[in-house]
C-alpha cells in the first residue's frame, strides 16, 4: 500500500510543478513568443508559395485494348514524368491532393507486322496538360519518347552463357560450372527472334575461390526480348590439384610394311596435374603419342616427343624425357 501511495503523492507533486509553470510569467512570455512566431512563420510560407518553382509530377500510363496472344517483350513505362512550373500553391496542390487520370495509348491504333512502335510524347502531352491548371507550364516529358516491342507468341529455347572472372587459390581451380536451367524460353517480333543464338548471365567475380559457391543471377536484359525465366541457378564447384603420373607407350604410325620403329625408352612419363576428385578417372589410355615415318626422317638426332591428345581435365602437362633415341629397322622377308 505504501508502493502506491509514493507513487499517487509523486504524480501530484509532477502535476502542481506543471500548473506551476504554465501559469508563471515566464511561461506565458514563452507562450506568446510561439505564437507569434507561427504567425510570422505562415505569413513567410503564404508569401513564398506566390513565388514559382518547378515540381515533377508523375502521371499513369496504360496500354489498352492489348489482344491475349500477345506478349509485351518491351512494354511501355508505368508512369510518364512532368516536369511543371507555376505558383507554390498550385504545385503543392498537384502533389498533395490532385490525383491524375492516366493517359491511356490504344494498342489497335499501334499494331503492326514488324512487332514494335515507336511513341513520342507529342502525342499525348495535350492529355497531360488538360489536366493542369491553365497557369502551369510543362517544361519538359520524361521520356521523350518510347518504343513497344510485343509479339504474337513467338519464342524458341537458347543456351545460357556464363559469363565469369573468377581466380582460385593456389592448388585449386574451376572444376564446373553448372547454369540451372540451362537454357530458357525467349520471345521477340521473328526478326529480331532469329539474330538470338545464346543469352548471358550477369558478370560473376570471385578471387581465391576455394569453396563450393551457390548463387542466384540475373540473365542480362536484351532489348525488346522477354526472358523466361530471366534468373538462372549458378554452381560453382572448385577441386584441389593433385599431381599424377602415368607411364604413355609410343605409337608409330604411317610406317612402310618393311619398316619398324623401336624407341629408347619405349614409354615415357607424363606427368600431369588433377583434382582430386577425377585422380582415379584417368589413366594413361587417356594420353595418346603417336610418331610419324615423315617426321623420323626429317630428325637428324633425337626425336622431340609430341603429345598428340590427352584429356581435358589434366592440366600442367610436362614429358619426361622429352627426347628420345630410336632406330628404324628393316623387316627382313620370311618365306
Amino acid at each position: 500500500m505504501s508502493g502506491k501511495r509514493n507513487i499517487k503523492i509523486f504524480i501530484l507533486r509532477t502535476l502542481r510543478s506543471v500548473r506551476n509553470f504554465l501559469l508563471s510569467p515566464k511561461c506565458k512570455e514563452f507562450l506568446i513568443f510561439l505564437f507569434f512566431l507561427f504567425i510570422a512563420s505562415f505569413f513567410w510560407l503564404l508569401q513564398k508559395l506566390n513565388d514559382s518553382y518547378e515540381a515533377e509530377l508523375a502521371i499513369p500510363l496504360r496500354l489498352e485494348n492489348v489482344p491475349a496472344n500477345v506478349v509485351m517483350t518491351l512494354p511501355p513505362p508505368e508512369n510518364i514524368q512532368v516536369v511543371v512550373k507555376d505558383k507554390g500553391t498550385v504545385l503543392l496542390n498537384y502533389m498533395l491532393a490532385r490525383t491524375f487520370y492516366p493517359i491511356t495509348i490504344n494498342f489497335k491504333e499501334l499494331e503492326n507486322e514488324k512487332g514494335m512502335n515507336r511513341i513520342e510524347s507529342s502525342s499525348y502531352q495535350k492529355l497531360i496538360a488538360s489536366q493542369l491548371m491553365v497557369t502551369s507550364q510543362i517544361t519538359s516529358v520524361k521520356p521523350g519518347a518510347f518504343d513497344i516491342i510485343y509479339t504474337y507468341g513467338e519464342a524458341k529455347k537458347v543456351p545460357v552463357t556464363l559469363q565469369k572472372n573468377i581466380t582460385t587459390e593456389k592448388l585449386y581451380y574451376l572444376s564446373e560450372a553448372r547454369i540451372k536451367p540451362d537454357s530458357v524460353l525467349i520471345y521477340a517480333p521473328k526478326n529480331l527472334l532469329d539474330t538470338i543464338k545464346s543469352v548471358y548471365t550477369q558478370k560473376i567475380s570471385y578471387t581465391n575461390l576455394s569453396d563450393t559457391i551457390r548463387k542466384q543471377v540475373a540473365l542480362q536484359e536484351i532489348k525488346g526480348v522477354k526472358l523466361v525465366p530471366d534468373v538462372v541457378d549458378i554452381t560453382l564447384c572448385t577441386d584441389m590439384y593433385t599431381e599424377k603420373k602415368v607411364e604413355v607407350p609410343i605409337h608409330a604410325i604411317n610406317f612402310p610394311a618393311d619398316k619398324t620403329l623401336k624407341t629408347f625408352p619405349s614409354k615415357v612419363s607424363v606427368i600431369f596435374r588433377i583434382g582430386v576428385s577425377k585422380f582415379n578417372q584417368i589413366t594413361a589410355d587417356d594420353f595418346l603419342i603417336t610418331v610419324s615415318y615423315d617426321e623420323l626422317l626429317k630428325c637428324t638426332d633425337k626425336y622431340h616427343v609430341k603429345l598428340k591428345s590427352a584429356p581435358k581435365e589434366a592440366a600442367y602437362i610436362r614429358i619426361e624425357p622429352k627426347d628420345i633415341d630410336f632406330i628404324i629397322e628393316q623387316v627382313s622377308n620370311i618365306e
